[in-house]
């Protein structure tokens, strides 16, 4: 009995281990520490002008840097050192002002001919490479002022339609409603339509010039479930967002009773990542105002000015799709769709309102940046929140439309697509504001690398010197299959844009070990089949063949615990279950298929009279 695999089987594993070699390769070119500037404002273009202005004020900081970069809105400049970062960083922010987002950034340097091939190198959590970490707060104050412009701009509707008399509906400074009525009688018919339709208010019976009316008061209770909605709804769209720019393995977490932790780390454009979270963009659709009575906003880039009435059509929150598309004149537009509710009052506002002008307005929460502060030798951005409103579209209603309509009046394809974006991921349910910006140390991102990849060798050299001085010339298969296993397990992770951190690492240990585990019982075997009087063929099938079932199962249930801590955990447990999951699959493959075939073409061929196990 001779043990000789077929060639199909040697082709596939050399092929395996050939493409595990190129898709691994990339991540041999470490990334150069970047920074990368882009306009606020959407389709602002970098030009050689503002790539001389940044390597100017470079200079003047004496600031090392090199390969400045334009891609279209964006400019990349590479730094010498990771130290050089935050420098380079504040003094560009500094000289450019707030017009421009500065970020940090890493800029590939992996070949072209790799790049050509799909081959990309793994993206480093934040704990690995260092990254950018937002502290976002969300503004409380004005959206229950806004829950509460909404709720009275309901009240307004329904009463109309109940024919329930009212002579105003304000929202007052102290965050509560006031409802004024034409005469006693209908104050009980408002008092009961509330208190049935709106009963998170408190009603307090008033009199007012005159006239009788109700103020209306949120309950605590009602208040804490808004506020917790807010940051959930938030929290919810920052995720949509930053996986609509696609950055890998992002961190968005509620901290407290208002604020949000985003961390970015990696590879990602993250002076994009910035400029989409910090634009708490909102649209609202409003008739344009035929009384006189409303209130008047600017064009968008335009020096012209519209009154639009108080009452609210629909908002953003309504959306539940927006895309890019172009008219017949080749301009930009955004094609909108509504859910029911939304294209309900949409409905029922155009077919009476046919003929009048409805306008657009753009609603962007902007972080300013006013200046900086020293912190402990640091310079520290100051930011503050300013809200502006601006009509982006003011076209006349020619027939009734419900849930699916065009916003015309765009500048560029960015704009655009900015904003199908932002409505694609869904609304703010409340403005938010940068408190924190700040960055985890490439320098300690460095340190834990060396100290994980120190575990891996030292993990992997004490493993190989065990496997050689138990199992000899089978310990050096086990050394080749530990190898390739390793290999295996970069390429596979980078083909799948999988995020390396610091308990992925220690995963990537663990699995050193479970795969040297599997060789262990195979060797164990062989020696306990030659005990039994086998001959060395006999005893290598038999070892391989027998200890194949214990080392599934033992995999299997491994793999399982695996993809249970993928789904439930988060963040680092997450990065530990994706690297462990990655290495059973390959370890499996080297510790049987690759020894096995090492074995067969050393002595699979030839009659052996005594194995060197």
């Amino acid at each position: 009995m001779l043990n000789k695999y077929p060639l199909w089987k040697y082709a596939i594993i050399l092929s395996v281990l050939v493409l595990g070699v190129l898709y691994s390769l990339p991540n041999l070119f470490p990334a150069d520490p970047a920074v990368q500037i882009q306009g606020v404002e959407a389709g602002v273009q970098m030009n050689d002008t503002t790539v001389q202005r940044t390597e100017r004020l470079l200079d003047d900081a004496n600031i090392d840097h090199f390969g400045a970069e334009i891609n279209g809105q964006s400019l990349l400049i590479r730094l010498n050192s990771n130290d050089d970062q935050l420098a380079a960083k504040a003094a560009i922010q500094r000289g450019l002002g707030g017009n421009y987002i500065v970020a940090l950034n890493l800029a590939p340097t992996t070949p072209d001919w790799l790049l050509a091939i799909g081959a990309q190198p793994m993206s480093l959590g934040l704990d690995l490479s260092g990254g950018v970490h937002f502290l976002l707060e969300v503004d409380m104050e004005r959206f229950l002022e806004s829950r509460l412009s909404s709720y009275a701009a309901n009240i307004r509707t329904t009463f109309r339609d109940e024919n329930i008399r009212y002579r105003g509906v304000d929202v007052l400074d102290d965050g509560s409603i006031q409802v004024l009525l034409a005469d006693e009688d209908f104050r009980g018919e408002a008092d009961t339509w509330l208190r049935r339709n709106l009963p998170e208010f408190q009603r307090t019976d008033i009199e007012s010039r005159g006239l009788p009316g109700l103020i209306l008061t949120l309950t605590a209770e009602r208040i804490a479930e808004l506020e917790d909605y807010a940051v959930s709804q938030n929290q919810t769209t920052l995720n949509n967002r930053v996986n609509e720019l696609g950055v890998a393995e992002p961190l968005v977490q509620r901290q407290g009773r208002n604020r949000i932790v985003v961390e970015l780390p990696g590879v990602q454009d993250t002076a994009q990542a910035k400029n989409i979270l910090g634009k708490a963009a909102n649209l609202e659709f409003r008739l344009e105002s035929r009384d006189g009575q409303g209130e008047v906003y600017p064009f968008k880039d335009s020096n012209r000015t519209a009154m639009l009435e108080t009452e609210v059509i629909v908002t953003g929150d309504s959306v539940t799709d927006g895309r890019v598309s172009y008219d017949e004149n080749g301009l930009p537009q955004v094609s909108v769709s509504l859910d029911g509710d939304g294209g309900s009052r949409m409905g029922q506002t155009t077919r009476r309102s046919i003929g009048v002008p409805m306008g657009v307005l753009f609603i962007e929460q902007k972080s300013i940046l006013e200046g900086y502060e020293e912190v402990d030798g640091e310079a520290v951005p100051i930011y503050n929140s300013v809200e502006e409103r601006e009509i982006i579209s003011l076209a006349t209603i020619r027939g009734a439309f419900s849930n699916s309509f065009v916003i015309t009046g765009l500048d560029n394809a960015q704009e655009a697509s900015d904003l199908a974006l932002l409505l694609r991921a869904g609304a703010l349910a409340a403005p938010m504001q940068f408190v924190e910006e700040r960055t985890v140390g490439p320098s300690l991102g460095a340190e834990n690398i060396r100290m994980g990849t120190q575990s891996v060798i030292i993990g992997f050299a004490l493993v190989i010197l065990f496997m050689l001085g138990f199992y000899k010339v089978f310990g050096i298969f086990a050394a080749v299959a530990l190898s390739a296993n390793l290999v295996l397990i970069i390429a596979v992770m980078s083909m799948m844009s999988a995020t390396l951190t610091l308990p992925g690492i220690a995963g990537i240990v663990l699995t050193v070990g479970m795969a040297v585990d599997a060789n262990v019982l195979i060797f164990s075997r062989i020696r306990e089949e030659i005990a039994d009087g086998r001959s060395p063929q006999a005893a290598i099938d038999g070892g391989y063949n027998r200890a194949f079932s214990t080392i599934f199962d033992a995999n299997l249930t491994t793999l399982i615990v695996a993809v249970i801590l993928f789904a439930i955990g988060t963040g680092p447990v997450k990065g530990f279950a994706i690297t462990l999951s990655v290495g059973i699959v390959t370890s499996m493959f080297t510790a049987i298929m690759l020894t096995r075939a090492l074995a067969n073409l050393t002595f699979g061929g030839r009659v052996v009279k005594k194995l060197p196990i």
